[in-house]
Formats: structure tokens, C-alpha cells, sequence
């Protein structure tokens, strides 16, 4: 997986005999197939609000849509609280200048919100070709992309890390057993065998998945249309749906199962629904061809380096625009979208702060080589912080990650990790990069961040969240994030990867007021400001029932509000 944005489950309430009726009229109504749609590039992550529809041209500031940034107090939110932290706190201090690096999928370098803090290279000339800096870069003006080739081309779908294991070990170790395999190889002999058996089982989940869906859009395409015509409307929203008067008790059926459908996957109307279900059907395939698919390996032609030399770090090109930057400029957005230019949302970071971009998440897994050598570069080009919202079941160079952590730590540089959408329990679930080195020491210059939801009630908890006592520091806002989307546009995304920079970008605030703060300061300040909860919400992934603080090693969600307090105390 990669991208943490929230993977949408659609439950489409139409039952499996009118589905194929609704082929013939209108009347349809709900089914029990549950069906899991993913959001854009992204792997699998469960239940969320979903990307709302990009909206048009910014017109005028629309930060209100962003409830993360209200005060759990004054407005009995549960957001972080900066917006009264500027205004009580902030306002007569002087910000300074801090880089945050998002290694992700891309940015839209020319988003109207965000092209005003883009990081730039001052020792670059842009578009010369040559490394004038010497950093063994060329033209890296905003950042540096490790997925593309010296000819300009990019990798976009990339095949999972467990794929690229079971493709390796079916050859290195055809015909051998635990029992045959020579003793040093006995490690790598373990993890094809796991990756193999849990390779095997997605396999058969996303074909199941996959065929479901396909066999499911068309006749709810059909029902939809054939609607639209009974009712005489071209829209199919909650106004026209609830308006609708019709005695055939079928019609009704399908009106009621439509609105809760559009309710449970926060739908405007049914075209967006429609839209949710075969952009869902695009990432299935997407995921059967490329990447589950043994033989996928779009690297070897585009990037052309060694994937396993580690030692390997000047490869790649400039673009860190991409095939697919949604997911990166919706992040750094979060982070840093100009704050005072009214329009489109405000960063929560203020305009010091500059976004330095490092492509090296595809859609697919992100290779441990990459991640290393996106965390080295983006230590030595100046950046104090680092947002990682990506992770994965399998880390075979886990040690080449590792080490750029401790060479980030010897910079004073925070890394801040999106926890994962698995709604799993990562005390006894893998998710890479881990929040604890190998020999089971905690990372010093690491915050792993959980999601949360805009109410403190049974939901505070974000279902797709994963959890724990050990790994997982603190939660943050991560439901229907509003932010920055391609082409100058606006949009909601949810999962631990907003929830991420909701608390890299409270890191900036601290780093950029309270400038002789260490890493380890601002990990610190940030845990024990972080408001802590003892609402009983549902534990991710079941009807279980408890209490929100045993959820993470804080038991709490970041409050931006307490966490400046407490960097005035601790800089007296």
C-alpha cells in the first residue's frame, strides 16, 4: 500500500434480485452487497468519508469547510485548535522560517494555494541541466522525484512489496523447503513463505472484489438513469429524492436505498455515487494488472537503476509533479496552504514555512531504497521536518530505512508517520516503516499518527484508523479533511495520511515560533499537550466497544492550542 488515504466502503443497499430488474425500470431498492471502493491512487484502507467532487476556481476563502482547525473547547470540536491559537496566542509573535519535506506522490507546483510556499533551491538554476548546487541533483528546484527516468518518464502504478518478494523467491527458491534452503538464507526463505501466503489470499480477494463491483455498476448505472426518467429530474440529489411523490411502492424501495447509500458514502447526488463505484472499479483492475501482477516491473524500463544496490542514491529526475500528485498536494495543503490570501483553506503552518517535495511513493508500495534516499535528501537540502503519509505490510530493506531514520535524527530533523488504514492493532500487525527500530528501541525523532473524527462520540475513533498502546504516539483530525487538490481545486480526503500533516503541520508551528526547539522537543511537546479522550468509541474494524485513551501511547489527539502553551514553557 503506500497512499493513506481511506479506502471507502460503499454499501450498496440494492437488493441482488432488483439490481438486475433496475436493468428493465427504476424500481429497485436495497441489496447487502457491500462493496469497497478505494480513493484515488490509493491501496487499501477501509471505511471513510470520501473524496468530495473538486470544486471549481477558488472563489473567496473557504476555510470554514476545514472543522480540524477549531478548538476542542471553545467550539466543542475536536479539532487542533489553531485557529484560536492564532488569534490568542500567535498573533504578536514573529514566525520563522522552517522547511517541511512531504515524500509522496507528487504536488501540483502550480495549485494558487500552494505555489507561494513551495521550498526552492536557491543554488539551482532552474532548467539548465545542470547540477549547479553539486548535490548530485539537477534542477532540483522545489524537490527531487527518486520514481522517474533520466528521459522524463515516470512510474505511476507499482506492484506491491509482497508482490515483488513472492516474484523474486518463486525463482530463487523453486524446489527448496524450510528444510533444504541453505541456513543463510533461511531469513529470506520465512518472508517469501509469509508473503507468499498472504499474497495468495489477496489474490483471490481482489478478483472476488473486483468481479462484484464490475457486475454491480452497470445495472446501478441503469437503475439510476431509469429513475432519473420516472421522477422527470437530471439530478438525483437529496432534494429531488426526498421531494419525489410516487404511490409504486418499488420506486420508494429505491428512493429510500438511494439516500441511504448517498448517505453512508457522502454523496452530493447519485452521479457522484456512480463515480465512487467505477472509480472503484478502475482501482481493482488497476490492482489485478499491475499490482498484484508477478510480472509488472515498470522500474527496470523507466528508472533503469539496480533496486537492490541501497548504496545507490542519484537517480530519478526533477518532475516532482508526477502521473498523479492529488494525494501530495492534498497533504501539503494541510501543511502549509497560504494562510492569509482569502481564499481557498488556510495551512496550518504559517507563511514562513516552506513545502520541499520528494516523489517517492507510486501507486502501489513504495520500495525502502526510495524512502531512504527521499529522507537523506530532504535532511541535507535543509528540512527540520518530514511528513511520511505511506506504510506498508512488508519492509525487506527495513535496515536502509532505519538508518535514514538515525541520519535524520542526527540532523534534529522529526519524521512524522501516517499510522495505516487497516483498522489493525499494530502491536501484533506489521506496518512499515514500524514505529520502533528493530532491536524493539523507540525512534526517537518519530511521531506515528492515528485518525480521528470531527465529534467526540463513538466515532471520535476514525474506522479505519489503525491503533495502539505501543506504536501508534497520538491521534489526529483524519475524517473529511478539506484541502488542496489538482488544477487549483478543493476537496475532502480522509485517512491517517491527512491526519499526518494535520500534526506535522502543529510541529511547523512549534518549530517556526519556538526555533531552538530539538526534534525530540517538538515529539515531546506534542504528546503531552495532546487532549486526551475517555469517550468510548468503537475500536476500529469492530462493534467492540472502548475507551478512546487505550488506543495510543498518549490516549489523546493533538491540540495545537496546549502545545504552543507548552513550548512558551519550555523556551522561558
Amino acid at each position: 500500500m503506500t497512499l493513506h488515504f481511506s479506502r471507502v466502503s460503499l454499501p450498496v443497499l440494492v437488493a441482488a434480485t432488483l439490481l438486475s430488474a433496475c436493468a428493465r425500470r427504476p424500481q429497485a431498492s436495497a441489496a447487502a452487497t457491500a462493496v469497497s471502493t478505494p480513493a484515488p491512487a490509493v491501496m487499501p484502507t477501509p471505511e471513510a468519508t470520501p473524496a468530495a467532487a473538486p470544486k471549481p476556481a477558488p472563489v473567496g476563502d473557504l476555510s470554514a469547510s476545514q472543522w480540524y482547525l477549531k478548538d476542542p473547547r471553545l467550539d466543542k470540536v475536536p479539532g487542533v485548535g489553531a485557529t484560536r491559537t492564532y488569534a490568542e496566542i500567535l498573533k504578536n509573535r514573529v514566525a520563522t522560517p522552517v522547511i517541511v519535506a512531504v515524500i509522496d506522490s507528487g504536488i501540483d507546483t502550480a495549485h494558487v494555494d500552494l505555489k507561494a510556499v513551495l521550498w526552492t533551491n536557491a543554488g539551482e538554476i532552474p532548467g539548465n541541466g545542470i547540477d549547479d548546487d553539486k548535490n548530485g541533483y539537477i534542477d532540483d528546484v522545489h524537490g527531487w522525484n527518486f520514481l522517474g527516468g533520466a528521459d522524463g518518464r515516470n512510474v505511476n502504478a507499482e506492484t506491491l512489496e509482497m508482490t515483488r518478494i513472492v516474484a523474486a523467491g518463486r525463482l530463487r527458491f523453486k524446489g527448496k523447503t524450510a528444510a533444504t534452503v541453505k541456513p543463510a538464507d533461511k531469513a529470506d526463505y520465512a518472508l517469501f513463505v509469509k508473503a507468499e501466503k498472504t499474497y495468495k489470499t489477496r489474490l483471490t480477494e481482489e478478483t472476488e472484489r473486483a468481479q462484484q463491483m464490475e457486475g454491480m455498476a452497470e445495472p446501478l448505472t441503469t437503475m439510476v438513469g431509469n429513475m432519473k426518467q420516472a421522477l422527470g429530474v437530471s439530478t438525483l440529489d437529496t432534494t429531488a429524492l426526498r421531494a419525489a411523490k410516487t404511490d409504486d411502492p418499488n420506486l420508494t424501495r429505491a428512493i429510500a436505498g438511494l439516500l441511504d447509500m448517498m448517505s453512508q458514502t457522502n454523496s452530493a447526488d447519485a452521479d457522484e455515487l456512480l463515480k465512487q463505484l467505477n472509480d472503484g472499479v478502475k482501482q481493482e483492475r488497476s490492482l489485478l494488472e499491475n499490482s498484484l501482477n508477478l510480472d509488472f516491473n515498470p522500474r527496470a524500463d523507466i528508472i533503469k537503476d539496480n533496486a537492490s544496490d541501497l548504496t545507490e542514491r542519484y537517480y530519478g529526475n526533477s518532475d516532482i509533479h508526477g502521473p498523479d500528485p492529488l494525494h501530495g498536494t492534498h497533504v501539503s495543503g494541510i501543511i502549509a496552504a497560504v494562510r492569509d490570501n482569502n481564499l481557498g483553506v488556510m495551512g496550518i503552518a504559517p507563511a514562513p514555512v516552506r513545502i520541499m517535495t520528494v516523489r517517492a511513493v507510486p501507486d502501489g508500495d513504495e520500495r525502502d531504497k526510495d524512502i531512504a534516499n527521499a529522507i537523506r535528501y530532504a535532511v541535507d537540502n535543509g528540512a527540520q521536518i518530514i511528513n511520511m503519509s505511506f506504510g506498508k505490510e512488508f519492509s525487506p530493506q527495513r535496515e536502509a530505512v532505519e538508518a535514514a531514520f538515525k541520519y535524520a535524527a542526527g540532523k534534529n530533523v522529526l519524521l512524522v508517520h501516517a499510522a495505516g488504514n487497516e483498522n489493525a492493532n499494530l502491536d501484533v500487525t506489521s506496518n512499515f516503516p514500524a514505529s520502533f527500530y528493530i532491536n524493539n528501541a523507540t525512534v526517537p525523532n518519530l511521531l506515528t499518527v492515528g485518525a480521528s473524527g470531527p465529534r467526540d462520540n463513538a466515532q471520535l475513533t476514525a474506522s479505519f484508523s489503525n491503533y495502539s498502546k505501543k506504536g501508534v504516539d497520538v491521534f489526529a483530525p483524519g475524517v473529511a479533511i478539506f484541502s488542496t487538490l489538482p488544477g487549483s481545486t478543493f476537496g475532502n480526503e480522509s485517512g491517517t495520511s491527512m491526519a499526518s500533516p494535520v500534526t506535522a503541520g502543529v510541529a511547523a508551528v512549534l518549530k517556526s515560533y519556538f526555533p531552538k526547539l530539538t526534534a525530540a522537543d517538538l515529539k515531546r511537546i506534542i504528546m503531552q499537550s495532546a487532549q486526551v479522550h475517555r469517550t468510548k468509541v468503537n475500536l476500529p474494524g469492530s462493534d467492540k466497544m472502548v475507551d478512546f485513551s487505550t488506543l495510543s501511547v498518549t490516549g489523546g489527539v493533538v491540540d495545537m492550542y496546549e502545545a504552543v502553551k507548552l513550548a512558551e514553557k519550555s523556551t522561558l
